[in-house]
């Protein structure tokens, strides 16, 4: 791991774009683009396509260091190349931006009204591969959608229990509890996810480190102890199928909480647009996010 990637996210002002749609949400991100599912006959040649998509985005001058400070990758992405060097190294020499790998291999079904992840069965060999492409940080995502103490529970004890098996790789997790925001006790399950996260953070040895991916909470500043914590390098928000507007909106009332935007990220963008309008429909995206990562209200 490099200092100065840890010092960029920890201190550094902006946000995380999150370019990590994995197989089963691909047709949907190149349908969003534009892309139909009859331009593609199989998964290769749709993988092609959306790794188009991300080069495009990547290679914009609109996504800069300036704004951006981290980038999720998707693992295809990862073992791909922009303009001749693999996808991480390309955001770190080219972009100064800092890659993160998403892990995860989706969601079981639903217990307890949350799903835990499915199980990450060659997760040190993923790890291996991460620190051989120079990834700074992984990504995995479970989902909550019901108060329910014990299901909360047991997603936050799977999600620090990998956590640690990816800090012992040397890289940062960023543990991803993502809290429905259609869910009806919202707020309810977001104060028994911070206890629960609490509690884990308290227990990491003073050289463990780990990153928070949260949905944005319902009253604002839930976690702000979290933020503060020293065991946290960052705290960074989804946008959880709110429209760019809200999430901006919403992020900006969160002292210290960041953006990790995926859809809010990308909506705007279109396969037909012009370099000349997809760069001005990214500038805005990013530039938007941007400041309701780092001006709040």
């Amino acid at each position: 791991m490099q200092a100065n990637q840890l010092e960029k996210i920890k201190n550094g002002k902006g946000f995380i774009a999150a370019l990590d749609q994995s197989g089963g949400s691909t047709p949907k991100a190149l349908a969003g683009y534009g892309v139909s599912e009859d331009a593609y006959s199989n998964e290769e040649e749709m993988f092609d396509l959306v790794h188009e998509m991300r080069t495009r985005i990547i290679t914009s001058p609109a996504f800069d260091s300036t704004h951006i400070l981290g980038a999720i990758l998707f693992e295809q992405t990862m073992d791909r190349e922009i303009e001749g060097q693999y996808t991480a190294d390309y955001l770190a020499d080219k972009k100064g931006i800092v890659p993160f790998l998403k892990v995860d291999k989706g969601l079981a079904e639903a217990s307890n009204g949350v799903q835990l992840m499915k199980p990450i069965h060659d997760l040190d060999e993923t790890l291996r591969r991460a620190n051989e492409r120079h990834i700074f940080g992984t990504k995995m995502r479970s989902v909550i959608k019901e108060a329910n103490p014990e299901g909360i529970k047991a997603v936050v004890d799977q999600q620090f229990e990998i956590g640690q098996q990816i800090i012992e790789a040397g890289l940062v997790p960023i543990i991803e509890p993502e809290v429905d925001i259609y869910s009806n006790d919202k707020e309810k399950s977001e104060q028994i996810l911070k206890d629960e996260i609490l509690a884990h953070l308290n227990k990491l040895d003073d050289k463990d480190n780990v990153m928070l991916k949260l949905s944005i909470p319902t009253v604002a500043n839930t976690y702000k102890e979290l933020i503060d914590h020293p065991r946290v390098v960052r705290v960074v928000a989804l946008s959880g199928g709110y429209s760019r507007d809200e999430a901006n909106e919403k992020l900006k009332e969160n002292d210290g909480l960041i953006a990790s935007f995926s859809r809010a990220l990308s909506a705007d963008l279109n396969v037909n647009q012009t370099d000349e309008e997809f760069n001005a429909a990214l500038r805005d995206a990013v530039e938007s996010i941007y400041d309701a990562s780092v001006n709040k209200k």
